[in-house]
């Protein structure tokens, strides 16, 4: 507090001709930090080494298998590769919303997420392509045209089935899920059989390429539990024939009705024993995509991937898998069932949150008019002390309901009968411990201190999170689904929000202790540091995050010193902005093609011609996430009561900003910077929905303060008592507090 004491009142034309030279500091600084922000983008973790090559890969599927279903008594092949090989939870994302065993093995082959023709809301079936076998050798899918022109032409993805089969010489297949990833682009399927022979081993070492179909996983208990055995069964006699320097690949490669999970990944061979599955894809250790797999295969058999029509990365192994299988999948461990939980928790939470919302702020609007004072001689009665306290205590609870869920995820709450019961008792005790611990501040009184205490609780929390892995936000409830197959490591939408407004509206709450020089060099150094959060590989791994930050930021410290945002001020932000971006953007296309972030990648698609897909996917996700998500509907309740507390009478935002101008700038900086990462980022307003949650309530209960002081004496900024002047009352000094 001492030093922004001196800062605040430090003037340029208070200080003597010979140390004029400070006015031009705080530039400096904002340069420092803007170069400091652009380094921190730059650094990326080093790429995973390379397997070792082999001379065959054998890719064994089995649609629907979960990690739940192995047991080292009923599975003991499935079992022992598990043990003996890397392991790792597989998304089975493909076009489809749900995939369907015949999405599944088509993604496989195409590389990329790939959609087999079927009935709108169908249920799923087992794989049965359109086979023909004109000779005792292979076999043609004869409808492969029309499902590669379908892909082509109707889906947003760019892909081309039969991508991994025409990268290799041959390909093997057995059963008919095989020969669809197998039947190259024309339906051609090289070496086919129905079933596996008695004696596999000269079919296994036909082709470097066999794929095996080990059968549909489906239903539940004693059907599902004999599919399974019977899949253990093929995959033994599978591993006896296998040829030698071979790299065995086990997948369950798609779901097997409406709900997504996370399946079986098992790769087993020469350089692959132990450790966890990952990929540059997902930037998590233990986690890997369907759409890895194809490259994966061409990288272990020596090979390059094609240009343009793989959208997954080489699968990499890194050491900290448990030697017990149990251990590293079950019990706490259990991803997919954690993930599974999340999905219906996290409507519900959202739900009840915008519920609360709406309900809060109507009761809070006629306090916030009774709060107002009259000119007439005669008004309605100020609200009494215990209601404004009730009030107050009611927003910043719910402005902590969304950094209290993302503690709660550190509890085992998914593990128990009743998940959301669990979940919720957890987040309210949370909630009450938060609000407890902003209301007991001895700064509590003061104007602004539970909007900078909120905020940088919010802040914390999530910069914490991001700091140990961001294990709080993979499946959890405020966080992000593995099985969604968007997002598997760093700040997910809603982590942004919350951490994106908690750090401006942090930084503004600051500024306004410092004097109006130094107030941009505030915005600037904390945003920085939350550019290189969000940008970097290490932590938040959101490029298209870190440029919204930046514009955000920009625009924030370009307004803190008070006035409008005019054209000088814009261009200023705008090219400090823009020097960033461009800046990483340059440093990311340097890279290799492989090692290239999310922004890289779309910058070469632009520069080839071949971006229009990418623009097309992201306008489809905006649009589906703006119609679908609970976010949408908090994001609106925010913007209506920020609206009433700006535009009418009552609203006391006006003269928040006023005396708070920092404040001002941190709310536009928010606003900018989130509408910016939710529509490139195809989440629509999911950013700034969780930014409304978080940061609405806390900005009413500090209008509602300016209005129950509005009628208090106050002073221009910088306005000091002369000796024996009057003592300011404890109102105006807590109107000036933040001067």
């Amino acid at each position: 507090m001492r030093v922004f004491d001196r800062l605040r009142r430090v003037r340029p034309f208070d200080l003597p001709a010979g140390r004029r030279t400070a006015s031009w500091v705080p530039y400096v600084l904002v340069l420092l930090a803007a170069a400091a922000s652009l380094a921190g983008l730059a650094i990326r973790p080093a790429a995973g080494a390379p397997q070792q090559t082999v001379d065959y890969v054998i890719v064994a599927g089995a649609a629907g298998l979960r990690w739940d279903d192995l047991d080292p008594q009923t599975t003991p092949a499935l079992w022992q590769e598990a043990s003996k090989g890397s392991i790792g939870w597989l998304s089975v994302r493909s076009a489809q919303r749900a995939t369907c065993p015949s999405d599944g093995w088509l993604t496989l082959g195409a590389g990329n997420y790939a959609a087999s023709p079927r009935a709108s809301g169908s249920a799923c079936q087992a794989p049965a392509p359109e086979l023909t076998q004109p000779d005792a050798i292979g076999a043609n899918i004869t409808n492969q045209r029309n499902i590669v022109r379908d892909n082509q032409d109707k889906l947003p993805y760019g892909a081309v089935p039969g991508s991994l089969a025409e990268s290799v010489r041959c390909t093997v297949a057995v059963g008919p899920g095989a020969a669809i990833a197998a039947a190259r682009p024309f339906g051609r399927v090289d070496s086919y059989a129905a079933q596996l022979p008695e004696d596999p081993t000269t079919l296994l070492s036909d082709c470097v390429l066999s794929f095996v179909d080990l059968g549909t996983i489906s239903g539940s208990g004693a059907t599902r539990k004999a599919a399974v055995v019977a899949a253990d069964a093929v995959l033994a006699r599978v591993v006896a024939a296998r040829p030698a320097r071979s790299l065995l690949l086990v997948a369950g490669v798609s779901d097997t009705d409406q709900g997504s999970r996370l399946h079986v990944a098992i790769a087993e061979g020469e350089g692959w024993n132990g450790g966890w599955l990952t990929s540059t894809g997902t930037g998590r250790d233990g986690y890997l995509q369907l759409i890895d797999l194809a490259p994966t295969v061409l990288t272990a058999l020596g090979k390059s991937s094609p240009e343009k029509l793989f959208a997954g990365r080489a699968a990499t192994v890194v050491p900290g898998k448990p030697d017990n299988v149990a251990d590293a999948v079950q019990g706490t461990h259990d991803a997919d069932r954690r993930a599974s939980a999340q999905r219906g928790v996290a409507a519900i939470f959202f739900a009840v949150v915008a519920i609360l919302d709406l309900l809060l702020y109507a009761l809070i609007v006629p306090v916030m008019v009774r709060a107002r004072r009259h000119s007439r001689p005669r008004g309605p009665a100020l609200p009494s002390g215990r209601v404004v306290t009730v009030v107050e205590l009611a927003l910043t609870a719910t402005a902590l309901a969304i950094p209290a869920a993302l503690l709660a995820d550190a509890s085992p709450w998914w593990r128990g009968g009743h998940p959301a019961w669990a979940f919720g008792l957890v987040t309210g005790a949370l909630i009450i411990a938060g609000t407890a611990l902003v209301r007991a501040s001895p700064r509590y009184r003061r104007t602004l201190w539970p909007l900078a205490a909120v905020s940088g609780i919010g802040a914390v929390v999530v910069g914490m999170d991001l700091l140990t892995g961001a294990q709080l936000q993979l499946n959890g409830v405020a966080g992000y689904s593995a099985t969604t197959g968007a997002r598997y490591a760093g700040v997910g939408g809603v982590g942004l929000g919350v951490f994106v407004a908690g750090l401006l509206v942090l930084a503004g709450c600051l500024a306004q202790l410092v004097a109006k020089t130094w107030r941009p060099v505030i915005f600037v150094l904390l945003g920085g540091v939350g550019v290189v959060m969000v940008g970097s590989p290490y932590l938040g791994a959101d490029p298209v995050g870190a440029i919204a930050v930046t514009a955000g930021v920009c625009v924030a410290a370009a307004i803190s010193t008070g006035g409008w945002l005019t054209f000088p001020r814009f261009a200023w932000a705008a090219f400090a902005g823009l020097g960033v971006t461009i800046g990483f953007a340059v440093m990311d296309l340097r890279r290799p093609e492989l090692e290239q972030g999310s922004l890289g990648r779309f910058l070469t698609q632009l520069a080839d011609g071949t971006g229009g897909p990418a623009v097309q996917r992201a306008a489809a996700a905006n649009g589906e996430t703006l119609l679908q998500s609970p976010l949408t509907i908090l994001a609106l309740i925010g913007i209506v009561m920020l609206a009433f507390c700006q535009f009418s009478p009552w609203g006391g935002l006006n003269r928040l900003f006023g005396l708070h101008p920092a404040i001002r700038a941190a709310g536009a900086g928010t606003t900018v910077a989130t509408a910016i990462a939710g529509v490139l980022g195809g989440s629509a307003l999911t950013v700034a929905g969780a930014a409304a949650a978080f940061a609405v309530p806390v900005a009413v209960l500090t209008a509602l303060r300016v209005l129950l002081h509005a009628a208090d004496r106050t002073r221009p900024e910088g306005e000091t008592d002369g000796p024996g002047g009057p003592a300011l009352r404890k109102s105006d000094e807590d109107h000036l507090a933040a001067h």
